[in-house]
């Protein structure tokens, strides 16, 4: 919680698209903050939420080991929305009926909407909204009516108005559901009655105000990648702290061509900052522990626990050092399983800390925001844009975007086919510049012909993406003729790969980084 403002609590029962739904919520400059369906009742009356959520998750309602909740939390007068999994437990607990549906929804489809509804006022009559279902309401309890259907489900959505409880058994917080920002807005406006008065600054003039009255004149050492994440987490540290702020930049050797060059120049004594700075090159000790490991996980793991360690050791060099700050944002904590939510991956930031840590505490100031709150606050700080708007870079690096062993050698293979790509893309004249694009190397290898020469070389693949949120993307299309140059000039300037190919997985169902 950053403070006393109205907020909305999002009930998470293990879906992935919850932090979604309080991207949306915030969008409304309304607070929302996730927390798991085993929060209490008399946690939630503390709380005093303008709004209540129920998220999607992967169960049913009617088996035993299925999260379920007490009743009670309908019957408080505060306006409830349940979303897929949520709408079928609300059903559920009020006497309706959820059974196997005979043909299951996944993906876009179209719904017919009662516009009478305070949920679905203003929204086309026929839209199109994002179902994931294999269960649904048959029968609606006492009370309630339904308010809109698809072709094969009777209730795509259903509300009791005096009881202010409305559910929804599509995703409205997806990009997918075309009008589902309007559905959130009306939920947190109409039916909530918010006011809508939370803003990114009252954000980050709360945030300092708490980091102040928790390091006090105790020391923090920040991990400052160079990245939008820990570049925001470093500056808003040092309005806070000042010089108790020392910021160790670790050049895994796993950054992208220039890098670290780059953030040292940002950051270092020549810099416009004042921060304490300190460089480490530790390439060969990173390349070293990642020999012959190929498991994404493991990497990740490893990585993650090798930066710890440099860490520990800066920190005994410079003397006692209370705090480790780190960059941590929404999305990397959702997709690290933490909570009751299904993992999809580790981040060392959050998933793979080693179990001996020689601080006293883990801040991170970010862990409440998403990518696009992030590089408002940073804004909001003054930070350039040329930095608040930079690609999201994963924390393990390159180590993610080689597929298999890291070596040096594919190391320099995606940096110089990755700054080609990027190259090319910021050259050419795009209407829409994709929200993230990048190289990376795949463990494929396959013959070519180069000249008078057989090859048995890697493939290079590319990849761009249009997102907002980065919890869902679509693949954005980068001109053939485009392709084509980045294809000519990596084959022939990157020594190693004789193959490119260009990735048009969206999110879901891949994820945009490969491993």
């Amino acid at each position: 919680m950053v403070g006393n403002e109205e907020k909305v609590i999002v009930l998470d029962f293990g879906g992935q698209y919850n932090q979604l739904i309080a991207r949306c919520v915030r969008e409304c400059n309304v607070y929302a903050e996730v927390h798991p369906y085993t929060m209490s009742l008399d946690e939630i009356r503390k709380m005093a939420p303008k709004g209540i959520i129920f998220t999607g998750g992967p169960n049913s309602v009617y088996e035993d080991a299925s999260p379920h909740y007490d009743r009670a939390v309908l019957e408080l007068g505060i306006p409830v929305l349940g979303i897929c999994y949520g709408s079928q437990l609300m059903a559920y607990m009020l006497g309706g009926k959820v059974t196997t549906a005979p043909v299951s929804e996944y993906g876009r489809t179209k719904v017919t909407v009662d516009t009478s509804s305070k949920l679905l006022h203003g929204i086309d009559e026929e839209t199109d909204v994002w179902m994931s279902h294999t269960d649904y309401i048959e029968e609606v309890p006492d009370g309630f009516r339904i308010t809109s259907h698809s072709a094969v489900c009777p209730v795509a959505a259903m509300e009791d108005p005096i009881r202010k409880l409305y559910a929804t058994q599509f995703h409205p917080e997806v990009t997918h559901t075309r009008e589902g920002k309007k559905i959130i807005s009306n939920f947190v406006y109409t039916i909530c009655g918010c006011a809508g008065n939370w803003k990114i600054d009252s954000f980050v003039d709360e945030k300092i105000r708490q980091i102040r009255e928790t390091v006090g004149d105790r020391k923090a050492l920040c991990a400052l990648s160079g990245g939008v994440d820990s570049s925001v987490a470093a500056v808003l540290m040092s309005k806070a702290i000042a010089k108790n702020l020392t910021c160790v930049f670790v050049d895994h050797g796993l950054l992208r061509k220039d890098e670290g060059d780059q953030v040292e120049a940002v950051f270092g004594p020549s810099g416009n900052y004042d921060l304490n700075f300190i460089r480490v090159n530790a390439a060969d000790r990173f390349y070293e522990k990642l020999a012959g490991v190929e498991e994404p996980e493991q990497k990740r793991k490893i990585i993650g626990e090798e930066f710890i360690r440099v860490f520990e050791e800066e920190a005994k060099k410079i003397g006692a050092v209370d705090y480790l700050v780190q960059g941590t944002i929404y999305p990397d904590v959702i997709e690290s399983g933490l909570g009751k939510s299904a993992v999809i991956k580790s981040h060392h930031n959050v998933g793979g800390l080693p179990d001996c840590v020689d601080f006293q505490e883990i801040i991170e100031p970010l862990r409440m925001l998403f990518k696009d709150e992030v590089r408002r606050a940073g804004k909001e700080l003054g930070l350039p844009d040329s930095l608040v708007r930079r690609q999201p870079f994963p924390g393990p690096g390159l180590g993610v975007r080689i597929v298999g062993e890291v070596t040096a050698d594919k190391v320099r293979m995606v940096q110089e086919a990755d700054a080609i790509f990027r190259e090319e893309v910021d050259r050419a004249d795009l209407k829409e510049r994709p929200g993230q694009y990048f190289a990376a190397l795949s463990n494929m290898r396959s013959v070519g012909v180069m000249g008078d020469f057989r090859t048995y070389d890697y493939a290079v693949v590319l990849r761009a993406v249009n997102t907002t949120d980065f919890m869902t993307a679509e693949c954005c299309e980068i001109p053939f003729e485009v392709q084509q140059t980045c294809m000519r000039r990596i084959i022939n300037e990157v020594k190693g790969v004789n193959r490119v190919m260009f990735d048009l997985t969206s999110k879901p169902p891949g994820t945009i980084e490969l491993e």
